[in-house]
């Protein structure tokens, strides 16, 4: 299928998913705008301008799991998601948007339609949206969402703090400290470690083949932790330290993610990169 131009506007662009998808869409000829909440705006300011568009892609969100303010979370992941959403219908746009595989909770069933668990404010505010879209269905726009697994990359996460993916924070460890601190027990606890680049590649393809829908962004094979931390230690000749998981985090803490990708093989059929593969071909 021949690639169709587009006016984009991309929200999260400064993000780390949105940084690289961002350079991907410009590099595939596409016209893009970026807009980020912190773009100074205020309760007073406008929010950004959709018209002429031809898709709006709606990352921008606050995706702290220990944010503080939590009236704040769901002002912009819930209500802002909800006009933009409102506003591209109105205006016969495309919307996309990033889901979150954290809507699943502690369950171990990641089927997109449910059922859902959420355990934080920032789970919570992603889960009441995807249940607005579903409410709300729109027959006459393409709407996607995608459903990001663990999503982990070379570039573009540094900013994100203790939010950074293992891949990140254990790499930074490794070069710093010649030390990875990992909880005891890691080798039980599993995660659907997807590369920001493969993200970006779904993205790129979605945008002009794919039907409605929400679907889930992994590769539906995991890898623990353990796995990980021991080939980035094995890749910088740094040392394990075990450390007791704090008791606040045991409840919420998820075992096992695992995307069901029932749904997305069938319009893309992709060919992931192992979070393994990534470390051992990544400086």
């Amino acid at each position: 299928m021949a690639l169709t131009i587009m006016n984009i506007l991309l929200t999260g662009h400064n993000g780390f998913i949105g940084q690289n998808l961002y350079k991907a869409l410009l590099k595939l000829g596409h016209n893009v705008d970026g807009w980020d909440w912190g773009d100074g705006l205020t309760p007073s300011a406008p929010y950004p301008q959709i018209a002429g568009r031809d898709v709006v892609i709606h990352l921008g969100a606050i995706s702290s799991t220990t944010y503080p303010n939590v009236d704040q979370i769901f002002t912009q992941n819930t209500d802002f998601s909800i006009w933009l959403y409102d506003q591209c219908q109105a205006h016969n746009i495309d919307f996309h948007y990033a889901s979150s595989a954290s809507v699943y909770g502690t369950l171990e069933h990641f089927n997109e339609a449910g059922p859902f668990q959420p355990q934080s404010p920032y789970a919570y505010s992603k889960y009441l949206f995807d249940r607005y879209i579903m409410q709300n269905p729109a027959d006459h726009i393409k709407v996607i969402g995608f459903r990001y697994f663990n999503v982990y990359g070379h570039y573009g996460e540094t900013h994100k703090g203790d939010m950074a993916s293992p891949y990140t924070k254990f790499i930074k460890q490794a070069k710093d400290h010649g030390t990875i601190k990992l909880f005891e027990d890691s080798d039980q606890y599993s995660r659907d470690f997807i590369s920001v680049e493969d993200v970006v590649k779904i993205h790129c393809t979605m945008i002009n083949n794919a039907q409605s829908g929400i679907y889930n962004i992994g590769t539906g094979k995991p890898v623990s932790f353990q796995v990980v931390a021991e080939s980035i230690a094995d890749k910088y000749n740094a040392k394990i330290a075990y450390v007791p998981m704090p008791n606040n985090l045991k409840q919420q803490y998820q075992k096992y993610t695992c995307a069901d990708l029932t749904r997305l093989k069938p319009l893309i059929d992709p060919e992931f990169q192992s979070i393994t593969e990534y470390i051992n071909s990544h400086d």
